[in-house]
């Protein structure tokens, strides 16, 4: 099984696929990915700048919608919180995907992202990252960190189960 679905939501993506963007910035979702967004396909999507990548995140609209249930609980009298709620929802755009399965990124967060032609989309647990090709590889690469010690600090605390539900 590809995903895992709770509520006809997708719980998350899985693989790392390489397309093209056209001249407008229009992306054709792969197949492989088409058949893990039956669900949502047809829904809106959130496009934005990532936080600590120079790629973009695309999230569902259910995932965006829990984001903001987050953000939105922030209190607004602390000035770290209103910068970053600010420069989380900079460029935030919503996007639909075209009866072709094509998404168009607007024009600033191709900028944003220095996308040319070769587009790399891969998946993020819930959400969708899209890459410029040579920079997915440049940043995949030139990770001067240390993997199994990260993989052990991040997931070495958390309880391993084979329950999905």
């Amino acid at each position: 099984m590809i995903s895992i679905k709770k509520n006809n939501y997708l719980k998350h993506f899985t693989g790392t696929y390489e397309c093209r963007a056209d001249n407008k910035g229009r992306v054709m979702i792969p197949v492989a990915l088409k058949k893990q967004m039956k669900t949502n396909i047809k829904d809106q999507f959130i496009i934005k700048r990532a936080v600590f990548n120079q790629c973009l995140e695309l999230y569902p609209e259910n995932q965006w919608s829990l984001m903001m249930k987050n953000i939105n609980s922030l209190n607004r009298f602390n000035q770290k919180n209103i910068d970053f709620i600010r420069r989380f929802t900079a460029g935030v755009k919503i996007i639909e995907v075209d009866s072709s399965g094509r998404f168009l990124i607007p024009k600033d967060l191709l900028i944003y992202a220095d996308i040319k032609k070769e587009v790399v989309v891969s998946s993020a647990v819930n959400i969708l990252e899209i890459w410029d090709k040579k920079m997915y590889e440049k940043a995949i690469d030139s990770a001067i960190i240390d993997f199994p010690g990260l993989a052990e600090e991040v997931m070495g605390d958390k309880n391993q189960t084979n329950d999905i539900s």
